[in-house]
């Protein structure tokens, strides 16, 4: 769907999907190449409600028309939540669908939260435990309406201004981490092996800091390198409108966050290689998030994540445009402090000691279960010998009372006539041996 800029607000941010820059040959400079439209998610857990709000809200001409003309500060306030009440009957029966399905996912989402802490609940208040989600009204689970879209972009802004805040400390959290792994490492070597080892690590730091000049993104270097080796144009020609139409791959009039940082891509070729052992490929992810911060906090005036022509063209006309400082890299500055690897190492242990006790606890309920399986097994081999005594003394019994023999499940086993017949045909001697002998004779008679 393409998204009107208003839109855009909410869902430019990058989250690991970026634009991708267009090469244009010199031949074919008038040539128009078509790019497929991005769909980077927003990192978000209801960035997919979101989308599909904005995309039935779309299909209405009148909402769509309002939205063209709305600013951002009535976006982002939520006023447009009141144009809800005129769309077409059709829109508002899929939103009211899209609503219910959402709050039937985040149903689900709390019974698996509840079963994994082994929270035991007959009868689950699911209103009460929908309030904690703040994008949708928890008290009508039904119907899409006002206070929905309201919630919905409201909710959407905060989290979207909190996002880079929190990419930048998962960051610094991967970045303790691995100096964490690295001193454990060497700990466990001896003097000799630990002292090649760092001095193989500081190689390889000193060659990842041997990359060419990096310039400061936005600066009229850095857009002119841009120009030309990914737009195959010439660099005296350099023209910012130009630059600004060429780039705005989606032709809505703005650069998202996305489209700018598709700009940084040759300035961050010159420092990794994700070939290279020495270059690691979340320090890029982070030095691109650093230069598009850079770029909107000198261009972005109005600061809804997204840059006008007007104000790329005003940006242009700074002294730092033209005369930049120079720009640091990650490795040039440092993202944490000793201090914070210290108390994060002092988590780490915490965190480790909690897993021990964990694991501890699971291998006593182990134990605990073969133990009962080992008794259970005990128990079943005492029935089945029980049963087989059983058995025995029940066919002993029919033995000595001339019952015939019982078969494994208390059954008497009867010959059949016929058998028995044909029995008496083929050994009649063992026949005769069981017929009853002649009655005596010259018995005295009974009167």
């Amino acid at each position: 769907m393409n998204l009107q800029p208003g839109w855009l607000l909410l869902l430019s941010v990058s989250a690991g999907v970026w634009s991708v820059p267009l090469d244009r040959n010199a031949e074919n400079k008038e040539a128009k190449e078509e790019v497929p439209e991005e769909n980077g998610d927003t990192g978000l857990y209801y960035d997919r409600y979101l989308r599909e709000v904005i995309e039935v809200l779309e299909t209405d001409p009148h909402f769509r028309e309002k939205l063209q003309t709305a600013n951002s500060e009535d976006i982002k306030n939520g006023r447009l939540s009141k144009e809800l009440d005129l769309v077409g009957h059709h829109v508002r029966t899929r939103l009211d669908e899209l609503k219910r399905q959402e709050v039937s996912r985040l149903r689900m989402l709390l019974k698996a939260k509840l079963d994994s802490t082994n929270t035991q609940s007959l009868q689950m208040d699911h209103a009460s435990l929908l309030k904690q989600f703040e994008h949708l009204d928890p008290h009508n689970q039904n119907t899409f309406e006002a206070k929905d879209l309201e919630l919905l972009i409201t909710t959407a802004t905060k989290d979207l201004e909190n996002y880079d805040a929190e990419r930048h400390e998962e960051f610094k959290r991967y970045e303790m981490l691995k100096e964490h792994e690295r001193r454990e490492y060497l700990k466990g070597l001896d003097q000799e092996k630990r002292e090649r080892e760092e001095k193989r690590l500081q190689d390889l730091k000193d060659k990842h800091r041997q990359h060419p000049k990096v310039n400061a993104p936005g600066s009229v270097a850095q857009l002119r390198e841009v120009w030309e080796e990914t737009d195959g144009l010439d660099p005296q020609e350099f023209n910012p409108k130009t630059f600004f139409k060429l780039h705005d791959t989606n032709e809505d009039g703005v650069l998202d966050e996305q489209e700018l940082e598709a700009l940084f891509t040759k300035e961050l070729e010159k420092v990794y290689d994700a070939k290279n052992e020495e270059d690691d490929m979340m320090e890029m992810e982070e030095e691109r998030l650093r230069m598009r911060e850079h770029v909107m906090k000198n261009v972005d005036a109005n600061q809804d994540r997204l840059v006008t022509l007007e104000e790329f063209l005003k940006s242009t006309e700074k002294k730092e445009f033209s005369n930049p400082k120079e720009w640091e890299t990650l490795e040039t500055s440092p993202v944490y402090t000793e201090e914070e690897l210290q108390r994060f190492e002092v988590e780490l242990l915490d965190r480790e000691e909690e897993l021990k006790r964990k694991a501890e606890n699971l291998r006593q309920q182990q134990e605990l279960l073969k133990e009962r399986g080992k008794a259970l097994e005990a128990q079943r081999k005492e029935y089945q010998q029980a049963v087989l005594e059983m058995s025995h003394r029940q066919k002993e019994q029919q033995a000595a009372d001339g019952q015939p023999p019982a078969g494994p499940n208390g059954e008497l086993h009867v010959q059949p006539e016929g058998q028995k017949a044909e029995d008496e045909a083929e050994h009649p001697a063992e026949v005769q041996n069981i017929l009853p002998a002649e009655p005596p004779q010259n018995l005295p008679s009974h009167t």
